[in-house]
Formats: structure tokens, C-alpha cells, sequence
């Protein structure tokens, strides 16, 4: 009992030296480009199984998308079941019968990374428990198990702090001895691209994703271009190593139409936003996974340089979203959110450049050059759809 409480007074004592430590910016050398994957959540919910996680370990291989960049596969919520004696936490034994560091050493065998969920709240949003008292703890387990992703959701934590909560994870994650990247999901509701450069490598910037393109659900889900609305105007937060996070794909996920996931896909690119595919890999036709490793779309997400894009024209519903590359080019999206074709043109000086400039213009979706134009360029936009140019003087 001596030898318990003794090490219990160890705990608290370096606890509060760590929460007395300055923050600074977070520096893990992790998400250098938006991180990319897949998670659980977006097509399974709770129905998550080592078996399964294997199984989509092998499609993230078979199909190509390890080869395209994809490396995280993160298991959401429902993993956890209850704490032990010790304060540990707990997976599902009977859906996880191998344990949580098998599973990760299997997905590390393939060449690919492991990533899990918690919750900075007392219980997470399904009702299992959350990380709350356990910061450190939890984070000494993860590291343990070969974790390499957390993210880190917001249920049950009505009296609790957003800021301080996620850094106080934060901090145990940096001192568990392995690097985990960091994703704050806190639905964008104390608007942490204010603050979470300092704390985690991204943030969710707006709520949770609905699978389909225009749609509003009264607990605050929403669809594709309301999300687009929500992350305009904070792009200036974005950058290596830390990134706006407008949600999890649904590429592929069978509601939206064939334009619309191209769109929606091509759109997240043009955002810098991490690629978090939430389909099933395991049966995914050749047509979503075109999509999913599409190289001149990925390219843009992937650009070194880091900037985010933003809107740069609207007139109703034809808008143009501009972002720049490394090198001075642009990346062009001429997004159609209406339901009937329209024609949507881009002027240079939205774009930053001179009207008098001569530049090349390449269809991305098509992988084809369509020449050189001067001052502007025009397409017409199919309904719900998006045609994504590079402009380059």
C-alpha cells in the first residue's frame, strides 16, 4: 500500500510540473502534408473486429492506396469496453480477441500505420470509456501497444475546458516516448485553429460529416458544401504540421453520385485537408478507388509548400477556390453546387496574377494539357461537380 501511494504522489508531483510547462508550438515532426488514410467510423460505426481492421489492412495494400500514400489506419470509437483493476484501459475481447498491440504490429508489417480513438471526456460519444483522469496513463498504453495516430474526440465534457483538456492529452502524448500524431476533434465549437497549432498536428474545424452534398441534420451534421462554407476564411491557420480538418471522407460510401465524390475528393485536396477515406477497402469498385489515388489530385493535397485554398469568386452557385503551389502555380476548382451544368470562368487576378499573363492550363480529372490562355479561363460545370485545373504562367 506504501509502495502504491508513494508512486501515486510521483505521478501527481510530475503531472504538475508538466502542466506548469510553457506551451509551445508543437513540433513532432509529424503531418509535414496533410495526413492520409482510413478510418473505421464513416462505414462501420461500433461494428469494428480485429478481423475486419486486418482485412482493410490488406485492401489499404492490395488496392493500391499504401502505393498512392495512404498509411494510417485508425480504428473510431467502440474498440474500448472498461478499465481493469489498474486503471488500464481495455479492449473488446471477443471483437479484438488478439489485443490492440497485435493488431497494431500487424499493420505495421505491412508497411503501413496504426491509429486508435479516445475521448478527452469522461466517456467517449458511444458511451465507452474516455480518457479523462487517465491522460498520461492512457498515453503510456498507446505507445506501448505501437500507436502511431490518436484521435481525440469531445463527448461527455460539458464542464471541462477544450483548450486546456487537449493539451494537457497534449502533453502526455509527447512525453509517452513514441510519436503519436495528434487529431483534435472538437467539432470546431471553441474555433481551435485559434489555438491547437500549439497542441495537436489537426484540428476538426467544423461538425461531423453527413454523406451526402447539401443536407443539414438537427444534431449538427452536415453535408459536403456546407463544410466547404464553414473552413473559407481560416486558411491562413493551416500549414505543415498542423491542418484545418473539415472531417473524414465518404468517397465511395454509396449517396453521393459519381460527380459529387469527385468533387467532394478534388475539393479536399484544394483545402489541404487531411485524406481520411471512411469506405470500405474490402469491396470498393474500380471507379471510387480512380478516385481515391487519383496521382494529380493527391499531388495537389500533398504539395509541399502547405497552403491551404480558399474561395476567390462566388456568384450563386458557381464558385471558384483557388490555392497555391509550390513553384507559384495555382491549383484551380470551379465548383458547381447547383443542379443544372453552368458555365464558371476563372479571371488571373483572382488567382493573383497580372490579366496580361500567358499561362498553361491543365485539366487534372483528365490528365490532359488544354493549352495556354491569357487573362482568364472557362468551363462548363457539370450539376454538383467540380473541374480542377493547374494554372501555370
Amino acid at each position: 500500500m506504501k509502495s502504491s501511494t508513494v508512486r501515486w504522489c510521483c505521478f501527481l508531483f510530475v503531472l504538475l510540473i508538466l502542466a506548469a510547462l510553457p506551451v509551445v508550438a508543437l513540433d513532432n515532426g509529424l503531418a509535414k502534408t496533410p495526413p492520409m488514410g482510413w478510418n473505421s467510423w464513416n462505414k462501420f460505426g461500433c461494428n469494428v473486429s480485429e478481423q475486419m481492421i486486418r482485412e482493410t489492412t490488406d485492401a489499404m495494400v492490395s488496392s493500391g492506396m499504401k502505393d498512392a500514400g495512404y498509411r494510417y489506419v485508425v480504428i473510431d470509437d467502440c474498440w474500448q469496453v472498461k478499465r481493469d483493476e489498474n486503471g488500464t484501459i481495455v479492449a473488446d475481447p471477443e471483437r479484438f480477441p488478439s489485443g490492440i498491440k497485435a493488431l497494431a504490429d500487424y499493420v505495421h508489417s505491412k508497411g503501413l500505420k496504426f491509429g486508435l480513438y479516445s475521448d478527452a471526456g469522461s466517456k467517449t460519444c458511444a458511451g465507452r470509456p474516455g480518457s479523462h483522469g487517465y491522460e498520461f496513463q492512457d498515453a503510456r498504453t498507446y505507445a506501448g501497444w505501437g500507436v502511431d495516430y490518436l484521435k481525440y474526440d469531445w463527448c461527455n465534457a460539458e464542464r471541462q475546458d477544450s483548450t486546456e483538456s487537449y493539451t494537457l492529452m497534449s502533453k502526455a502524448l509527447q512525453a509517452s516516448g513514441r510519436p503519436i500524431m495528434f487529431s483534435l476533434c472538437e467539432w470546431g465549437s471553441t474555433k481551435p485553429w485559434l489555438w491547437a497549432k500549439d497542441v495537436g498536428n489537426l484540428w476538426r474545424a467544423t461538425g461531423d460529416i453527413v454523406n451526402c452534398w447539401d443536407c443539414k441534420e438537427k444534431w449538427g451534421g452536415m453535408g459536403v458544401v456546407h463544410i466547404l462554407d464553414l473552413v473559407d476564411g481560416i486558411e491562413t491557420y493551416a500549414g505543415p504540421g498542423h491542418w484545418n480538418d473539415p472531417d473524414m471522407l465518404e468517397v465511395g460510401n454509396g449517396k453521393l453520385t459519381p460527380d459529387e465524390n469527385r468533387a467532394h475528393f478534388a475539393m479536399w485536396a484544394i483545402l489541404a485537408a487531411p485524406l481520411i477515406a471512411g469506405n470500405d477497402l474490402r469491396s470498393m469498385d474500380g471507379e471510387t478507388r480512380a478516385i481515391l489515388t487519383d496521382k494529380e489530385i493527391l499531388a495537389i493535397d500533398q504539395d509541399p509548400l502547405g497552403r491551404q485554398g480558399r474561395r476567390v469568386a462566388k456568384d450563386g452557385e458557381r464558385e471558384v477556390w483557388a490555392r497555391e503551389l509550390q513553384g507559384g502555380y495555382r491549383a484551380v476548382a470551379l465548383l458547381n453546387r447547383a443542379a443544372t451544368p453552368q458555365s464558371i470562368s476563372v479571371k488571373w487576378e483572382n488567382l493573383g496574377y497580372p490579366a496580361d499573363v500567358k499561362a498553361q492550363v491543365r485539366d487534372v480529372w483528365q490528365h490532359k494539357d488544354l493549352g495556354s490562355a491569357t487573362g482568364s479561363f472557362t468551363a462548363t460545370v457539370a450539376p454538383h461537380s467540380a473541374v480542377i485545373v493547374t494554372v501555370k504562367p
